[in-house]
């Protein structure tokens, strides 16, 4: 019986990107009801909401999204369909897989890290005002309940998927009310998990030592800001953002997503890495069960690359179609 999965195809790059990402997984014999629902700049230019409500309604019955990169329009009071789609469709969990792939060129070999950055709160919260006419505020706002279903979320991955620790990443050193929290959350989350490791990282320490010493960690639990900057340093550490899948899970559905941008100026060319929203597509097979088709899809992406058939950004000549078409030949 087919999957039915909402897929909203982008803007710029997003409908090459998304072709390839269908073809790769029908080749790999899942068998998906899609259903196309809007978003982006077409609605914007056509006077609606960038995230109309018929979409966000769809994707709540559905339960599961795929969906690429859009275009957020700059001076005309759009906000984000990225972060619209996370605050109504409560997607609280953002997880990151960050890996070293073989056939691209990073010297963090060995790379082997998830990232879970609570989706909702934090200065994402979006309260700003001037304080003055030359002081403005903004307000973090960090939660007890929100903290503990993102460790919750990660703790659970961590046991499910046999990773031997989750680290809670924070700066309770200097806020040491909201951070404070969010530490004290994620310990006492930690404590009805005696069978992972646990430890926390000062974000500033963090960053340095996961260029220096990535191997030591292995899942990382974070508010939505440091989250947000330490997953993007993550995605360069194995590539760039090119290869870096991405998901975002609420407690009735969930949306897998590219992370990069529309790139229009690519737009038609047959030129952009299809990797990130094809990996985000096998992080939504598993999430279907469909883990024998993922696991066949990311083996034949590594045996694509391992030959040297690999896009611009991986320093190769291959068009979006051809790398599609050679990983569609390793699934025959």
């Amino acid at each position: 019986m087919p999957h039915d999965v909402c897929l909203i195809r982008g803007d710029g790059i997003g409908p090459e990107i998304t072709a390839a990402t269908e073809k790769i997984i029908n080749a790999a014999g899942v068998s998906i009801n899609w259903i196309e629902v809007d978003a982006g700049l077409r609605c914007v230019e056509a006077g609606e909401p960038i995230v109309p409500d018929r979409t966000l309604k769809k994707i709540e019955e559905v339960g599961v999204a795929l969906k690429a990169p859009m275009t957020t329009p700059i001076g005309k009071g759009s906000v984000s369909p990225n972060v619209t789609l996370r605050k109504r469709l409560d997607l609280y969990a953002c997880v990151r897989p960050a890996k070293s792939l073989p056939g691209v060129p990073t010297p963090f070999e060995g790379l082997d890290i998830v990232i879970f950055r609570e989706n909702t709160e934090d200065l994402y919260s979006q309260i700003e005002y001037m304080e003055t006419p030359t002081v403005a505020m903004s307000t973090k706002v960090i939660s007890d309940p929100g903290t503990e279903r993102i460790a919750r979320a990660a703790f659970e991955y961590a046991r499910k998927n046999r990773r031997r620790a989750v680290a809670c990443v924070h700066k309770a050193n200097i806020m040491k009310i909201s951070d404070g929290l969010f530490l004290r959350t994620f310990q006492r989350v930690a404590s009805e998990y005696p069978d992972v490791e646990s430890w926390d990282v000062i974000v500033d320490a963090l960053c340095m030592q996961l260029v220096t010493k990535w191997r030591n960690f292995d899942v990382l639990v974070l508010p939505n800001l440091y989250g947000d900057i330490v997953s993007d340093l993550a995605a360069g550490m194995m590539g760039g953002l090119g290869v870096a899948p991405g998901a975002n899970y609420g407690v009735n559905c969930a949306i897998f997503e590219a992370v990069h941008g529309s790139a229009p100026k690519y737009q038609g060319l047959d030129k952009v890495n299809p990797m990130a929203l094809l990996l985000s597509g096998t992080m939504m097979l598993r999430h279907l069960g469909e883990d024998e088709a993922a696991l066949r899809i990311e083996k034949a992406v590594e045996a694509t690359l391992v030959k040297g058939i690999k896009t611009y950004d991986l320093f190769g000549s291959a068009k979006t179609s051809e790398f599609a078409n050679a990983v569609c030949a390793e699934l025959a």
